[in-house]
């Protein structure tokens, strides 16, 4: 992950621990009349208006965390990761990634994304930097690449939206990985957002290799 993403990642986390504990009461009745623990982290996240990713924290706090010398912490914590960032989740709600999907990239149904990210990037999509070539033929090498297992394209998508791509590369031994947004989803938080998700992806597709993230964000 990138320091942006540990930290804004960090930063849920520990708001969503201490907004936990303040209301710790209702949290608890929350937890004890779940069925079981998937069920408990929706309700918790319905409850507190936080992310999965904190209400995973909430539901995976240690008792020791209770503590008054702990909270402190936490809030001190909290503090400097607001200081440090200049967003909020709520300025930036997707990238807490618990709406965006990646599916895989189709030349029919997604080469309109493809031609906007190409007219404005002006580069091929395989990561070289060579100017772009001719729609249809990119494509076909994309495809190509794909179906030798040497690359891996993906779709961020949110509900019906398309908004960006997850381009993994396979160069000497090691995942190029890059993120696109569509300019029209920026500054949302799709980027962080994609980037969570790819590294689970891209690891199904490359098991064991390394990956670099070369372009992180829009």
């Amino acid at each position: 992950m990138t320091d942006l993403d540990l930290a804004t990642s960090r930063r849920d986390i520990t708001d969503a621990l201490l907004t936990a504990l303040e209301r710790r009461h209702e949290v608890l009745d929350t937890i004890v009349e779940a069925d079981n623990h998937s069920d408990a982290v929706a309700a918790i996240a319905e409850l507190l208006d936080k992310s999965q990713l904190g209400a995973e924290a909430i539901l995976d706090m240690k008792l020791d965390q209770l503590t008054k010398d702990e909270r402190r912490k936490n809030q001190a914590e909290l503090d400097d990761l607001n200081s440090a960032l200049t967003f909020t989740l709520a300025e930036r709600p997707a990238s807490s990634g618990d709406t965006l999907d990646l599916r895989p990239f189709s030349p029919e149904a997604d080469a309109d994304l493809f031609a906007t990210r190409t007219a404005e990037l002006g580069v091929a999509g395989d990561g070289s930097g060579a100017p772009a070539g001719d729609l249809a033929e990119e494509l076909n090498k994309a495809t190509a690449r794909v179906d030798d297992e040497e690359a891996v394209w993906l779709v961020a998508v949110e509900g019906e939206s398309k908004v960006g791509f997850v381009f993994g590369e396979l160069t000497s031994g090691e995942v190029d990985v890059r993120i696109w947004i569509h300019p029209e989803h920026r500054k949302k938080g799709y980027g962080t957002a994609a980037l969570r998700k790819s590294r689970s992806e891209i690891a199904a597709y490359f098991p064991g290799v390394p990956m670099v993230v070369r372009a992180p964000g829009a």
